[in-house]
């Protein structure tokens, strides 16, 4: 379909492409295989200046939006989305920078970003706050001259990776998740460690690690926005962050249905391609409506957030559900059409499906997130009457 992108928003996406293709296909059976993180692609990326499209000029960007970080994404995910998640993130980190920071919290860390010079991640998950956020237990108590953290953070993208985190703990564990704030902390402060890298189904590349706070202190200037502002710091990041998880959920699909075509039309049955069967003829022709179905939602949802819109948690919330469950289908009727090559590692198929399936977990499982959309809906019918 045409999307009408303009001529920089083609430019990220073919040379996003370009990457993927020459650069991280020929490596992502190894990476996988080896759970290795990519950095010399990261530094490709970098040199590429791929990390800049998400940051403004004045901070040494190029001032893309939205749409033009889940052109990357997406692009990038057809490839690996291991990769692209680790780019992904850092986009995620970057973001509550961004949106909350301080001209000198942003001044100081948001060119690093810009250059791939520090990767940044997001820390609000915990083993007891899961979908439940506000359920965290993580403190930042109040010390002379900024604040003592104490406490761990689970299933952390980039942990262990990153330079610069941004941490959703306790300032008042009254008040509950309305006691929550958002802190800065970077990689090398003391009391700040990692776990050992998760061993993971899919997204292999990526470090996911847990991260530590033994009485680590940080200082007042650290604190991103206002005391008691984290948990909607938090959500409201989440919601600008989803569409990046739609495009690599749509960047995986893409991946399997024209591996799955490629496969068809080679593969002998019969004495025809496969493709010729009808059946299968079906499967591709339902993966392909339901891949560009999926992109435009996402590109949609994208251009509304690039627009200005305040409020975008139902369209954000349903871009990331429809294109994982998208993703999830497509890749798992790609496998069916492998037959039993698909169940091997000889092709890529199977981990696209492995792949496929954390997309409909992380930044908010879709049973979560199709509750928010719900309580969105009831919200708008209120407003009518």
């Amino acid at each position: 379909m045409e999307y009408f992108l303009t001529e920089e928003q083609k430019t990220v996406r073919d040379l996003a492409r370009k990457i993927a293709e020459e650069r991280i296909l020929p490596l992502r059976a190894e990476l996988d295989e080896r759970e290795e993180f990519p950095w010399d692609i990261i530094r490709q990326l970098a040199s590429s200046d791929l990390f800049r499209i998400f940051i403004p000029e004045e901070y040494e960007g190029l001032g893309g939006g939205c749409l033009e970080l889940c052109l990357a994404v997406e692009e990038l995910s057809r490839a690996c989305s291991g990769v692209a998640i680790t780019y992904a993130a850092s986009a995620l980190g970057a973001l509550s920078i961004l949106e909350y920071g301080t001209e000198e919290q942003k001044r100081r860390r948001l060119p690093d970003i810009a250059s791939g010079k520090s990767l940044a991640a997001f820390a609000l998950t915990e083993a007891t706050a899961g979908s439940d956020a506000g359920a965290i237990k993580t403190t930042a108590t109040e010390k002379e001259g900024g604040y003592v953290l104490n406490g761990t953070k689970q299933f952390i993208t980039n942990g262990g990776e990153a330079e610069i985190y941004t941490v959703i703990a306790l300032t008042d564990k009254e008040r509950g998740a309305r006691g929550a704030s958002a802190f800065l902390v970077e990689k090398d402060t003391p009391g700040f460690s990692f776990g050992e890298k998760e061993k993971k189904m899919g997204i292999r590349a990526s470090s996911t690690r847990e991260l530590i706070f033994r009485n680590c202190f940080i200082l007042k200037e650290n604190l991103l926005g206002k005391e008691g502002m984290g948990f909607i710091i938090a959500l409201r990041v989440l919601d600008r962050s989803r569409p990046g998880v739609a495009a690599q959920a749509v960047g995986i699909a893409q991946g399997a249905l024209e591996a799955a075509t490629d496969y068809a039309r080679q593969r002998i049955q019969f004495e025809h391609p496969i493709i010729s069967i009808q059946a299968v003829q079906h499967m591709l022709a339902d993966m392909a409506i339901e891949v560009e179905a999926a992109r435009a939602l996402v590109y949609s949802v994208a251009r509304t957030i690039d627009s200005g819109a305040k409020s975008i948690t139902e369209e954000a919330a349903m871009a990331k559900v429809f294109a994982s469950d998208v993703a999830m289908r497509v890749t798992t009727n790609a496998v069916q059409v492998f037959g039993g090559a698909g169940y091997i590692r000889d092709y890529p198929i199977e981990k696209m499906m492995r792949d496929a399936k954390i997309t409909q977990i992380y930044e908010g499982t879709n049973q979560v997130l199709r509750n928010v959309i719900a309580s969105e809906l009831r919200k708008r019918r209120s407003r009518q009457e």
